[in-house]
């Protein structure tokens, strides 16, 4: 990969219930916790955030209007430390959950693409990537992570997907 280029991704779902619905306090509770890991991590560069007030993450950034659709969109600077947090940390354990907390997508809902240093996408330039890949699948403008050589640990150490019920 060139070294004047991070690895942004975007991660997004839908709560089964609003952020201050009893049946998703413990996803919002471990919000903080996760997100302040994460920008702890090696290789750590931005996040989108919301409001910063305790126990809400990015919630308040929702899509379409629908307050429970709510995304994550981050910027690494390579793909290692990325995959390092998603499935060595704390985060493995929340994202394991997350059939408890969020709908099940029936659309692609996560996308990767590479970046310039120093560029914070928008969550409209995310989703288009998103789009972009939903409708041409893996391709170097955006991809899932077997489109990444260097990617290795989602093999053995990503949950089963969950069928629609």
């Amino acid at each position: 990969m060139n070294t004047s280029h991070h690895i942004a991704e975007l991660n997004v779902g839908r709560l089964i219930a609003p952020t201050d619905d009893p049946r998703v306090a413990e996803f919002m509770g471990a919000l903080d916790r996760i997100n302040g890991l994460g920008k702890r991590m090696p290789g750590f560069v931005w996040m989108m955030e919301g409001s910063g007030e305790p126990g809400t993450g990015n919630t308040e950034n929702a899509i379409g209007g629908d307050a429970q659709f709510v995304s994550n969109l981050t910027v690494w600077e390579d793909v290692q430390s990325l995959e390092n947090f998603v499935y060595n940390t704390v985060h493995k354990q929340v994202y394991d959950r997350r059939q408890e907390w969020f709908e099940v997508m029936t659309r692609p809902h996560f996308v990767m693409w590479f970046v310039e240093k120093g560029h914070k996408p928008t969550l409209d330039e995310a989703l288009e990537r998103l789009a972009y890949k939903d409708t041409h699948g893996d391709s170097d403008h955006a991809f899932g992570w077997s489109y990444l050589t260097e990617a290795t640990l989602f093999k053995t150490k990503s949950c089963r997907p969950i069928a629609a019920e």
